[in-house]
């Protein structure tokens, strides 16, 4: 039997950034993934860091929003001098077409000290030339930025396997029960481990882990699926974002079409009415891609919670066993600040913000 301080259960981003804190304390840590790292939501979203809808934010994120929001261009100008990749953090801005609630939006730019613009069409194609003609208002949000996620991945991953991070991959975790001298105990396919502190941060697996040491879990899986197009770069500079659909551009001209919101269980399948449905989007928002051909179309799986609030921190009856999950949309937004309070409270120090809204 192998001992660690601290073992994290999950390789995504979340799991990758809670080992990064747990090192920075100086602590011995294991990281086991079920898969390869990063290969399931984490690398499938779209790196907007952002709320979707930031003017209708639930009041319980905003805490981890501001620090995030604060903290990401600076740690990825750190992980790319780490690691020699960049994330491509990019402040490309969000323009808003033709917003339902366009008064509620100039509201919460005022009151959260955000830049808003009202743009007329004639201002909105000056900006994005090939935006179609039919959308005659917006609102841009200039200061919101994006990163390439599943760079971020690459960096950080990259970063602490120089640092010494021990990362086991396809280390399927079957069994967790509290071991003796109140450590958490591991069985996977390769033997038993036992650490002092262990964090599931499994994605939209964290339910059923947690299910093997009794605890009862309100995550669910949440899949989302998605189309990428690519044209020259320049093309389009600014997310686009019309309900619940986004475009978002990427430095090389890739330029990603989303997403669904489907409870459909476990099924990472994509669908050939989805695929067509996010195509007719796609033409409306940018006339240019009835030209191209996807080049490619993937779903993930999110992890939803029923009150759509992460769940980070202790778990009832169970001394050592923490988790960081319940993210859906916003796990790659919300990662530097769900990590950090996370590590804050294993450590027993002041955390960066209440956590009572994240607590089982």
């Amino acid at each position: 039997m192998h001992h660690h301080d601290c073992i994290v259960i999950g390789g995504g981003l979340l799991g990758l950034l809670t080992a990064h804190e747990l090192i920075n304390e100086g602590a011995n840590v294991r990281l086991l993934e079920r898969g390869v790292l990063g290969r399931e939501s984490s690398w499938a979203g779209g790196g907007i860091l952002s709320f979707l809808h930031p003017w209708n934010a639930k009041d319980a994120l905003v805490p981890l929003a501001d620090w995030s929001r604060s903290q990401y261009q600076e740690l990825t100008a750190r992980l790319y001098a780490e690691s020699d990749i960049d994330p491509e953090y990019i402040q490309s801005g969000m323009l808003v077409l033709e917003p339902e609630d366009r008064q509620v939006i100039a509201q919460w730019g005022e009151r959260s000290d955000r830049p808003v613009r009202e743009l007329s069409n004639a201002e909105m194609l000056a900006l994005e030339p090939g935006l179609g003609t039919s959308w005659t208002f917006g609102s841009l949000l200039p200061d919101i930025a994006q990163i390439r996620n599943p760079r971020l991945l690459k960096a950080l991953a990259t970063s602490l396997k120089n640092r010494g991070l021990d990362i086991q991959e396809h280390a399927e975790v079957r069994e967790i029960h509290q071991g003796t001298h109140g450590t958490v105990s591991l069985t996977t396919r390769t033997g038993t481990v036992d650490a002092e502190r262990v964090v599931v941060t499994s994605g939209a697996w964290s339910g059923r882990l947690l299910a093997m040491a009794g605890i009862e879990s309100q995550v669910e899986p949440v899949r989302g699926q998605m189309l990428l197009f690519k044209l020259e770069p320049g093309v389009l500079r600014q997310i686009l974002l019309h309900g619940d659909r986004y475009m978002i551009p990427r430095k090389d001209g890739h330029i990603l079409m989303g997403s669904t919101v489907e409870y459909e269980g476990f099924d990472k399948s994509t669908t050939h009415e989805v695929a067509e449905t996010l195509r007719k989007d796609a033409e409306s928002f940018l006339p240019v891609l009835a030209d191209h051909e996807p080049v490619a179309h993937w779903a993930g799986l999110r992890p939803g919670t029923l009150d759509g609030v992460p769940k980070i921190g202790p778990v009832p009856g169970v001394e050592g066993l923490f988790v960081n999950m319940g993210h859906l949309r916003n796990g790659v937004f919300l990662g530097p600040a769900s990590a950090r309070l996370l590590v804050d409270l294993m450590m027993g120090r002041q955390p960066i913000c209440d956590p009572t809204p994240y607590l089982i």
